[in-house]
């Protein structure tokens, strides 16, 4: 892919954006060279990766990343035995650390989702937790080698210790003394060169003796070492010697440690890069609200409400396209400054970031194909007036992609043709998309030229496109309308400018009535065009609703099914139990009467029979008595509202609400309302013949209860007390399951909620919201 053509698309400044989300220097490098793939099957793998660390990041909301460090060049010296500073292996031993904290996380998250492509980068770092424990025992956080790396360290700096503060002492005594106060400059003990030294006035330097180690600027002080702790100062010096050998020592035996395990480290540092890298690209996609597209090597491009990435989010317009499927070729025709040009951008820079692996700001449902290479040719053309120079430059640069492109290719030419005569322009332009095709590449194409609408109308390959335009704010709304000509708009501006009615009339006189036709032709192709997106847009919008009826009532079907199992699972519970109660009792009895029948009394063995037989008759009739028929639904000529229905096509009850007409009534089934025949009714139970109740239960409509609660904004109690009185109502209500909004935060509100759940007696279970439920800002609780 050409350096030139990515960076006429901008894939430079995604890239950029990229960069800045990688947590280590290894991902900023590795996000920094990302080029897209023209393999599918490389594409579709770097798709997966991205997908997968979204994945993570919307179940977790972060991943530990920190501590990362580029250890390449220490590892490198390592092997080729130069000795590491302190800062060095402490940069290694971090690195270790955080590669074998961010694989636990993953290989425990691999087993509650499937991240295949993470795992196997995971389970490519090596713990190493031996060298690292090591070189923190030997270095501290500031990279100073502790007394405790070694025996022979631990008393050299002992006896160092020790010898300073003689020496201190010894020059403090000197400082103090009345006899020697008036020679010294300050009564201050300092050191020059590692030597212990006083400041002594000029003309008393032969009293002290010893060694003259500095002087003032004015030559008046004299740094000296007084003779006394010459020899002190000498053994110093040698037990300094001997700890920088040990600290060299030390470094050298964990460098060598280092260098046991370079492949291991260069393997961690590789896993490490590819896992920042990935979750760098994760990030992008949050950040941008992107989702994965789905990759073809057929040439196809659909993309529902694509929104440029560089664009700010409150002020980006979607676009729909579609190519390479019914058509091979879009020309987008209409005026300068109506968005032509970011429409092939968006095109073009999705294609790149497609096949780079990464997430596209589209709606779900969007597909794109894995080019073998994406050509542009665009510039700055919305000058009025063009050189020759320009167009010979542009023309230059499109016969390259003419001769470079290939049948698998994206083309796309901003203002193709301009900055010549508008006829031989027009003519230019529709060889070369004749071109184009011809040699099967996709096609996108912007020109000014009117010419080229009736080109696109005339071939099946090629389809017609324009940027929308207010003419009541005489402003672009920059949506692409495919399928609908641009046009110039220019009588309708110039009269909202204010421009003569005659003047206006005058000029529309001197152009054709067939391009008059066509401009009128164009108009109402842009009003069927919004009209029909409105409806279309109203029909998703009653489908959506629909197939979320469907499913609540699928949801309220399967739960009424559970619930019934369990109540005849309760029941036959029950029963097995009564009966077993009943047939102990009947024994006992049995017992009692033989042991008096041991006693003396004439009691017939058939006798004891009869006495069982009827015990258990007794038993069975008394059970029967307790267990009350269920309501028979019987066919009812008249139903009234108020009703309990059976409706016999969903095997539902429900309740009657209104009455439509003789044969329609409107009836209330769990959480929906519909409409019902009334030859699909049995009734239950009627209005007026409903048998009053011996006592009253409390509860509260299903229709009263959400099945959500939002508790963003609130602190920590005040949530608490919300969730505490909703469950008790959604417990009434006879929910099985709920979502509580938390939002995302600080995750203090998530954290208290999460608390409460777990040692409620009426939760079943909970956990973090999945796609289209709120992500890591919402919680699904079920309920027992």
């Amino acid at each position: 892919m050409e350096q030139r053509v990515l960076k006429t698309l901008e894939f430079d400044k995604v890239i950029q954006l990229l960069t800045d989300k990688a947590s280590s220097v290894l991902g900023k490098e590795k996000a920094s060279e990302l080029v897209p793939f023209t393999n599918i099957d490389q594409a579709r793998l770097a798709q997966q990766a991205t997908t997968e660390g979204a994945t993570v990041l919307r179940l977790k909301g972060s991943v530990p990343l920190g501590g990362i460090r580029d250890i390449r060049s220490s590892v490198q010296r390592a092997r080729l035995g130069a000795m590491l500073a302190p800062m060095e292996l402490l940069d290694v031993a971090s690195t270790i650390f955080a590669g074998r904290r961010l694989k636990n996380f993953l290989l425990d998250l691999a087993e509650e989702a499937a991240l295949p492509l993470l795992k196997f980068s995971a389970e490519r770092i090596e713990g190493l937790r031996d060298l690292e424990l090591e070189i923190k025992r030997c270095i501290d956080e500031n990279g100073e080698v502790l007394d405790s790396a070694s025996i022979e360290l631990r008393q050299v700096r002992q006896e160092m210790r020790q010898l300073e503060g003689r020496i201190r002492e010894k020059l403090e005594q000197m400082t103090r003394s009345s006899s020697y106060q008036k020679m010294l400059m300050e009564n201050i003990v300092t050191i020059r060169g590692d030597r212990f030294v006083i400041p002594v006035k000029q003309e008393y330097r032969h009293v002290f003796g010893g060694i003259v180690h500095d002087q003032s600027a004015s030559g008046a002080t004299l740094f000296i070492e007084p003779e006394v702790i010459v020899t002190m100062n000498n053994k110093l010096r040698e037990l300094r010697l001997r700890e920088e050998r040990e600290v060299e020592r030390i470094l050298y035996q964990l460098t060598e440690q280092v260098g046991e395990v370079v492949e291991q480290l260069k393997e961690n540092v590789e896993a490490l890069a590819e896992l920042d890298f990935i979750f760098a690209k994760a990030q992008l996609a949050y950040s941008m609200k992107a989702s994965s597209p789905e990759l073809n090597a057929r040439g196809y491009v659909r993309l529902k409400r694509a929104r440029h990435p560089l664009i700010p989010r409150e002020k980006v317009v979607p676009i729909d396209v579609e190519l390479g499927k019914e058509y091979q070729a879009i020309v987008i025709t209409g005026p300068n400054t109506g968005g032509k040009t970011v429409s092939i951008k968006t095109i073009g820079l999705f294609a790149l970031m497609a096949m780079s692996g990464l997430h596209l700001p589209v709606d779900d449902g969007s597909e794109i194909a894995v080019f073998s290479s994406v050509f542009a040719d665009i510039g700055d053309e919305q000058s009025i007036e063009q050189s020759l120079s320009t167009f010979s430059s542009h023309m230059t640069n499109i016969i390259q992609i003419l001769q470079a492109m290939d049948e698998h290719s994206l083309v796309l030419f901003d203002e193709l043709g301009a900055g010549t005569d508008p006829t031989e322009g027009a003519a230019l332009a529709m060889a070369i998309i004749d071109h184009v095709i011809q040699r099967g590449a996709r096609l996108v194409a912007t020109t000014h030229y009117s010419e080229l609408k009736a080109y696109a109308y005339d071939r099946s390959e090629v389809i017609n496109a324009s940027v929308e335009f207010d003419v009541e704010t005489l402003r672009p709304t920059y949506r692409l309308l495919i399928g609908v000509p641009g046009r110039s708009n220019a009588f309708a501006i110039a009269k909202r400018l204010g421009l003569s009615e005659q003047i206006i009339e005058q000029a529309k006189g001197s152009i054709s009535e067939e391009e008059n036709q066509v401009e009128t032709m164009i108009a109402s192709l842009e009003r069927n065009k919004k009209s029909a997106e409105q409806e279309r847009e109203t029909a998703e919008a009653l489908r959506r609703e629909a197939e979320e009826l469907r499913r609540q009532l699928e949801e309220e079907r399967q739960r009424f099914a559970e619930e019934k199992n369990r109540l005849l699972e309760k029941a036959e519970e029950e029963a097995r139990l009564a009966v077993q109660l009943a047939k102990e009792e009947a024994d006992e009895v049995i017992r009692e009467l033989r042991a008096m029948m041991t006693e003396g009394l004439e009691i017939k063995e058939h006798k004891l029979i009869e006495a069982k037989k009827r015990l258990g008759n007794a038993v069975l009739e008394l059970d029967k008595e307790k267990v009350k028929k269920p309501a028979k639904a019987v066919r009812a000529t008249q139903i009234k509202v108020g009703d309990e229905v059976l409706v016999t096509s969903f095997g539902q009850k429900g309740s009657v609400l209104e009455k439509i007409s003789n044969d329609e009534y409107l009836v209330q089934i769990g959480i929906m309302k519909m409409k019902v025949k009334r030859e699909d009714m049995n009734v239950l139970n009627t209005a007026k013949t409903q048998p009053k109740a011996e006592f009253t239960a409390v509860t509260r409509s299903r229709r009263d209860v959400k099945m959500e609660l939002d508790l963003r904004g609130y602190n920590i109690e005040d949530g608490i007390r919300e969730i505490d009185q909703y469950l008790d109502e959604v417990l009434l209500a006879g929910f099985h399951s709920v979502s509580i909004i938390h939002g995302n935060g600080t995750g203090a509100l998530r954290k208290g909620v999460h608390e409460y759940l777990r040692n409620n007696r009426h939760v079943k279970s909970f956990r973090l919201g999945g796609q289209g439920e709120g992500g890591v800002g919402a919680t699904i609780v079920e309920l027992k």
